[in-house]
């Protein structure tokens, strides 16, 4: 049973942003939009999975090491994908606690649950015991997985931040944008959600009535 008293994604991105907006000088503020707008400009040319498209195969490790195939889970029942963009991006890591907040439900569904970022193994390690998650998170290094499944953004030059570097193996400054997949256990998409604007995610209720669409 969805419970009803869960407070939205939506709400929580909102409630984060204002408290942002508040503990944040005006011209930072001015300084961040500007560099969203930038990210958005540099998306890579092609076309997103759309529902009813046979969803790639893939094999990734996870934080431990251990690979992970989407046809090995797809045995099990239909998976939930979802591409995050790292560690450090707070989009993402309110995301990934509202999808772990509602995995007993995809489970109950006969779903699973999978995150993917091209972070390495390392810092895959660290998310997965920051954010106290209990599902599988991957390690897409140079997004090969996540260029069959969404947009790749080029991080413009001059917002290149040293600290963000020892996240990633290669120099490429890529990033996926965000989005969520529903996959039925046959292989085929069911529900299709990319945004490239980073701060918009997927409601945790939608992947639900996803999975229900399935059982």
């Amino acid at each position: 049973m969805t419970d009803t008293t869960r407070i939205s994604l939506r709400e929580q991105i909102a409630a984060f942003q204002q408290q942002r907006a508040g503990n944040t000088p005006a011209e930072q503020l001015q300084k961040q939009r500007a560099e969203r707008a930038n990210m958005l400009r540099s998306a890579s040319s092609g076309t997103s999975l759309q529902v009813d498209d046979p969803a790639p195969d893939f094999t990734l490790p996870d934080a431990y090491g251990k690979p992970v195939t989407l046809s090995t889970l797809l045995k099990s029942g239909p998976v939930v994908l979802t591409f995050y963009r790292g560690d450090w991006c707070p989009y993402c890591n309110l995301a990934l606690r509202a999808y772990q907040a509602i995995l007993p439900e995809i489970t109950a569904l006969h779903g699973s649950l999978v995150a993917i970022s091209p972070q390495n193994p390392d810092h895959t390690l660290l998310t997965v015991e920051h954010k106290e998650l209990s599902y599988p998170v991957l390690s897409d290094v140079g997004n090969r997985v996540a260029r069959q499944y969404t947009q790749i953004f080029t991080i413009p030059e001059a917002e290149r931040r040293p600290n963000l570097q020892p996240y990633f193996e290669d120099n490429a400054w890529q990033l996926p944008a965000p989005g969520t997949f529903v996959i039925a256990q046959e292989g085929m998409t069911k529900l299709a959600f990319v945004d490239a604007d980073y701060t918009q995610r997927l409601e945790p209720e939608a992947i639900l009535d996803a999975l229900r669409q399935l059982v």
